[in-house]
């Protein structure tokens, strides 16, 4: 079991970090990796400094633990042997509750076979691990999060007022959001209450095994954009939705009824997920020409993703179907074969090219979706032949998956 001993944030703190009308923050900018987390950096940099008070203290009580999650993460990482003691222990899936401390994983809750607790949170949790792990078993016959059965362990009830979800590297973690807040203040639902969430991150489990792409610049964004691919596929499986009648936004209901949005990200229109007083605007850009080079979020893996996202949405837009058996299975065979923990966006374009030939011929259909979804995002495949000039597909009318490294994350 694992505690992480978090200090309280005194009033002195308080004064010292954040200072005049911009709050600004100075102590938690020293971190260059990151557990994988649903919330971007650039929404608490927001709340903590248009927030109420309340809301200022939660945000700034959040960077601090996830930058002192950071040396777990280090620790196991630098640990193969660890990492693979702990996954492997017991079978199935396993639900824990941290009563709102920082042990891990904590109390037992639910195990495999075992029925609803009547807790909202390690129910969805456990049911959440279920149908992520039958969308890899059922549709790429992949066992698990490691590919060989390993078993997937999740912990809820993570401290109080824990705004964020990560993957940890061996199990995943989740906060209730903003239950102790007044109502009119609270800015985040609990954080099982989205199957994509989810699904995301249990993804940064399975390209942990696979490319184990480096979490920063465009690898990064990779990285995030793919744990975004997976984590909508398995909610659209789990609605049985074809690509054009899903709305393609992820973490759906993540957020209360006080805030201006309708998730986290938006797939199909990336930059109108919310724009709100307190979370701001949406920063996601759906092109190259809008590529962002920040210094902070190692550069930008929770936006710049937008950009391979919104390519993976176009192309399976223009097949249309069950996005899953054929787009999800060329980003699949991309993640699993075919990228290095170095590959760019050029690259990724290059090997979904690749992969879609491999798996559905030269010039199939597929073939030619993947190449007009990398060129409305104005990435040319290599040894391609030029793209239709089509416009893109519109989105849906309907409302339209960590912490890293925050060093610089407040820098003015």
């Amino acid at each position: 079991m694992f505690t992480i001993a978090l200090h309280p944030i005194t009033m002195q703190e308080k004064s010292d970090h954040f200072r005049s009308e911009n709050w600004e923050v100075s102590k938690f900018m020293s971190c260059r990796h990151s557990i994988f987390c649903i919330v971007p950096p650039h929404i608490l940099r927001e709340v903590a400094r248009r927030g109420t008070l309340a809301q200022r203290e939660i945000a700034l009580r959040n960077l601090t633990i996830s930058a002192e999650m950071r040396d777990l993460r280090q620790e196991i990482t630098a640990s193969p042997a660890q990492l693979e003691a702990m996954a492997a222990a017991g079978t199935g899936r396993a639900v824990f509750d941290a009563q709102n401390n920082s042990s891990l994983p904590g109390l037992l809750r639910r195990s495999e076979g075992d029925p609803p607790t009547g807790d909202p949170a390690v129910d969805e949790a456990y049911d959440g691990a279920g149908a992520t792990y039958d969308f890899y078993k059922n549709v790429y016959g992949r066992d698990s999060i490691d590919g060989s059965g390993m078993s997937i362990k999740s912990t809820v009830h993570y401290q109080q007022g824990y705004d964020n979800a990560f993957w940890n590297g061996y199990q995943m973690v989740y906060g209730d959001g903003d239950e102790d807040l007044s109502v009119e203040e609270r800015l985040f639902n609990r954080f099982t209450i989205a199957l994509d969430i989810i699904g995301h991150e249990l993804t940064h489990g399975v390209t942990q095994h696979e490319a184990n792409l480096v979490y920063s610049d465009q690898p990064g964004a990779l990285n995030e954009s793919m744990s975004d691919v997976f984590g909508i596929l398995v909610k659209q499986r789990s609605l049985n939705q074809m690509a054009r009648d899903a709305n393609w936004i992820i973490g759906e209901g993540l957020f209360t009824s006080n805030v201006n949005g309708v998730g986290l990200r938006s797939m199909a229109a990336p930059g109108t997920a919310y724009n709100d007083p307190v979370l701001g605007q949406d920063p996601q850009p759906a092109h190259m020409n809008d590529y962002q080079n920040v210094s902070y979020d190692n550069g930008g893996v929770h936006i710049n993703s937008g950009i391979p996202n919104h390519a993976f949405y176009v192309a399976a837009y223009e097949l249309n179907g069950f996005a899953w058996e054929k787009m999800g299975r060329i980003w699949y065979d991309t993640l699993t074969n075919r990228l290095t923990s170095t590959s760019d966006f050029q690259a990724a374009a290059n090997a979904t090219f690749s992969a879609a030939k491999t798996l559905f011929g030269a010039g199939s259909l597929e073939q030619q979706a993947v190449q007009t979804g990398w060129a409305q995002v104005g990435i040319i495949v290599e040894d391609a032949a030029p793209p239709p000039d089509e416009p893109p597909p519109e989105p849906p009318e309907e409302p339209q998956g960590c912490l890293p490294a925050i060093k610089s994350l407040f820098g003015f």
